[in-house]
């Protein structure tokens, strides 16, 4: 009976996670335009519900946020929706092969690194005010990284076209907005993952003991 209670939490839980996702990618609050590429805010609940439920779970959101990434690049392409939306790809399957694995792919490793990150910081017994902004902030920078470093090992060529640079400039262009709205994304992830999560994780222990 307690397993079955488990999982129905588990199950509700998540569904309410990806629910937030939805919302924050369909109404457009998730993703915040700038001159190259849109930063955004979808990275929080996946972080948020990695720690909560698991890598796995991670894994789950980190995919409802790599699908809304492709929708909002395909209906309101920027400068870069190239490389979000498998649909707007000039170079036909391998670009849009590329797409998908920046896109869907990055946002899964997203997920699974959060999760794994708050279970290695646990079992080291940090406390939970330390693990919760660390967890949040490198898998935030992980995540920055992984996107942007796949950009420039995919596609240095369409990025220096689509700027209208020499494609030697690149790699200094793709640290630059890594360094423009990765840091503020780690911020904004540490802050609120840490304000959220302490409550939510207060919320699931007392879940648990009923």
């Amino acid at each position: 009976m307690n397993q079955k209670k488990a999982d129905t939490r588990y199950m509700a839980l998540l569904a309410m996670f990806c629910g937030l996702l939805l919302v924050m990618g369909v109404t457009g609050i998730g993703f915040i335009p700038l001159p190259v590429i849109k930063a955004t805010t979808m990275h929080i609940p996946v972080i948020l519900g990695a720690i909560l439920l698991g890598p796995g779970a991670g894994a789950v959101l980190g995919g409802v946020f790599g699908l809304c990434s492709i929708w909002v690049n395909t209906t309101s392409p920027g400068l870069l929706a190239f490389a979000f939306s498998p649909f707007l790809s000039n170079e036909g399957l391998p670009g849009a092969a590329k797409s998908l694995w920046i896109a869907l792919g990055c946002r899964i490793l997203l997920g699974v690194i959060a999760g794994w990150l708050w279970r290695l910081l646990k079992k080291l017994n940090l406390k939970d005010y330390i693990a919760l902004p660390l967890t949040a902030a490198i898998s935030t920078i992980c995540h920055t990284l992984l996107v942007m470093g796949s950009i420039y090992l995919l596609l240095a060529q369409q990025y220096a076209q689509a700027k209208n640079v020499a494609l030697s400039a690149v790699f200094g262009l793709v640290m630059g907005t890594v360094t423009a709205s990765g840091i503020p994304e780690a911020v904004a992830a540490a802050v609120l993952v840490t304000a959220l999560g302490k409550a939510l994780l207060h919320l699931m222990e007392r879940m648990k003991q009923r």
